[in-house]
């Protein structure tokens, strides 16, 4: 009953959680912190700080970190099964069978009005979490010159080192927020769990070993978890590395479809893996697709797994606790970067667009409507503009 819960909950989110990383947080946050209570807003921005610091699909890494939290190992298997399942079930769809439906104004308008919902929860998220965790002034300089660096540099690499910074200058200047002193504080052992990194080495040696066997299951195995053992912060970085490792096996034309495909679907970016992998292996579709993507989400899985048992550990630690703040308020700001692009940018294109914005939010803060009201709200007026 219990994996049940959890994945009938990240399913209806897989259904309808369109707009990115950033907007699944934001769904995230919503669902299980304010709406269920299976976490509380503390321990949900630690599973998001960690998993910025580990390769792979983000969201979905912080998916799954909630589901174990909740169920254990099976609990996170539920939560990135029911999460991903709609995502990959159409991108399959669309690689076997042709997508001209998808043209159709109305589902056009039906998928702009979701994504002007994505605008609302990142903008409900953000503004909650930067008056939770940017109390201090300090925190709210980390916040603010953090959103500044990543807007006019959006890089990976940008992000990693404006993390690694937020968390000297929260050691540095947050120390005291956290009411503990170094001196009165007995540390609990830090045991990071060996096996899943065991595990993690195992499938990184056996995709370098299966790399060069063309033409095979084994070759797209590997080709896709090391695509996923390099990625970090998921998302639109995934393309490159993608394009690299898989181009010469379909054509330009096709990636560029299913990469077009995979920003216009509800659920992770990731679930790309799906199209390519049925593209890859015509002999069964369904194969190559599943082996793809079980192969581009695991390496993130199997990290966190190692980090998730000595997190709350790591983090009780009075200087490790004021880094983990510092991070905390990186990561707000990291927020308010993505708030504006990709969500916000590639959605709000008018003034009605900005109006519905508005009295979304307006809404939202003011009445706390259930997500699903607000989902099948802004799909029926997405697809009614379609007639204007």
């Amino acid at each position: 009953m219990l994996y049940w819960q959890i994945f009938s909950r990240f399913l209806a989110l897989g259904l309808v959680s369109f707009g990115g990383p950033a907007a699944h947080i934001g769904y995230f946050r919503k669902a299980f912190v304010e709406e269920l209570h299976w976490l509380d807003d503390k321990q949900y921005a630690s599973f998001v700080a960690l998993s910025q610091f580990m390769p792979g699909p983000g969201s979905s890494q912080v998916g799954f970190a909630i589901g174990h939290h909740r169920g254990g190992v099976l609990g996170g298997l539920a939560a990135f099964i029911g999460f991903t399942l709609p995502s990959f079930l159409l991108l399959f769809m669309f690689a076997v069978t042709s997508a001209k439906w998808f043209d159709s104004s109305v589902v056009t308008g039906i998928i702009h009005g979701l994504k002007l919902l994505a605008v609302v929860v990142v903008a409900d998220a953000t503004l909650s979490m930067f008056k939770q965790f940017c109390q201090q002034q300090h925190a709210k300089l980390i916040a603010i010159m953090t959103a500044a660096v990543l807007l006019l540099s959006p890089a990976m690499t940008t992000q990693v080192i404006v993390l690694l910074v937020a968390a000297v200058l929260g050691r540095q200047l947050l120390n005291k927020q956290q009411g503990v002193d170094d001196a009165d504080y007995t540390p609990t052992p830090i045991r990071l769990n060996y096996i899943w990194l065991l595990l993690f080495a195992v499938g990184a040696a056996v995709s370098f070993l299966l790399i060069n066997q063309h033409d095979s299951l084994g070759q797209i195995f590997a080709q896709f978890f090391q695509v996923g053992s390099l990625v970090f912060g998921g998302g639109h970085v995934v393309l490159p590395l993608l394009e690299t490792s898989v181009g010469e096996l379909v054509s330009q034309e096709r990636f560029l479809t299913g990469y077009a495909l995979a920003q216009a679907i509800p659920g992770p970016m990731f679930a790309l893996a799906a199209f390519l992998g049925a593209d890859i292996w015509l002999e069964s579709p369904i194969l190559g697709a599943t082996i793809a993507t079980l192969a581009i989400f695991l390496p993130g899985f199997l990290l966190m797994l190692v980090g998730l048992k000595s997190w709350t550990a790591i983090s009780q630690r009075p200087k490790i606790s004021a880094a983990i703040a510092g991070v905390n308020a990186a990561v707000v700001g990291l927020l308010f970067s993505a708030f504006y692009a990709p969500v916000f940018s590639s959605a709000v294109i008018s003034g009605l667009d900005m109006a519905l914005v508005l009295i979304g939010f307006g809404l939202l803060k003011i009445y706390k409507p259930h997500i699903v009201l607000l989902v099948v709200s802004f799909a029926v007026i997405g697809g009614g503009l379609a007639f204007i």
